[in-house]
């Protein structure tokens, strides 16, 4: 999916830049390997504000909604429909084919870690963390996984203990890797900001 940064309001725009992007990279394919920060477009992350919600190609999304309706065991056109409205940013419509889609491949990390983010957006760190938990499950050192983790335990619960030691993880999981390196940027931001107050969920 598209790079998306979302302002958080703590510790100042940086730490804000570091979790929007964390999570919007999130969306890869689940064919693709997980090693690095990929979307499916194959953007990099880029400036919060340049990057504007996708508008919903209807032609395209009628035509997969066509496919999954005469294949109902496909998730493949459900994982694509809930790729689309994740870039429009409309998430409730992500959920339902995301939802339909981890029933169809209940193994498929990437998958699994996308709902967990649009639980996220939606105001539903519960299940978001929940849903997280099972992509651990599936692959305990999935780091994209543990990254958004530690930002819903942050601005979602304001758990910043619980931030920390998802943080951490990726770090030992492998601290040269994008995914370590803004794990240790996040890490950083927090110990600097710790009188900053607390964390506040995203809009």
């Amino acid at each position: 999916m598209k790079s998306d940064s979302i302002a958080f309001g703590v510790a100042g725009i940086a730490f804000g830049l570091i979790a929007g992007w964390i999570i919007g990279t999130q969306q890869a394919k689940p064919s693709q390997p997980v090693s690095q920060p990929t979307t499916s477009s194959s953007s990099a992350p880029s400036d919060s504000s340049t990057t504007r919600a996708a508008i919903v190609d209807e032609a395209k999304v009628s035509a997969l909604k066509s496919i999954a309706e005469k294949e109902p065991t496909n998730a493949k056109p459900r994982i694509e429909l809930g790729n689309l409205y994740f870039d429009a940013e409309r998430y409730d419509d992500a959920i339902m084919w995301y939802e339909q889609a981890v029933k169809l491949a209940p193994n498929d990390v990437n998958l699994s870690t996308d709902l967990g983010v649009c639980y996220y957006y939606t105001n539903q760190p519960d299940k978001a963390l929940a849903r997280f938990d099972a992509s651990l499950k599936i692959d305990p050192k999935h780091a994209k996984t543990l990254l958004n983790l530690g930002i819903v335990r942050a601005f979602g619960k304001q758990d910043l203990a619980g931030a920390t030691k998802a943080w951490e993880q990726v770090i030992a999981i492998d601290p040269n890797s994008p995914e370590g390196q803004a794990a240790k940027r996040a890490l950083e931001t927090l110990k600097s900001a710790h009188g900053a107050g607390e964390p506040k969920p995203g809009a």
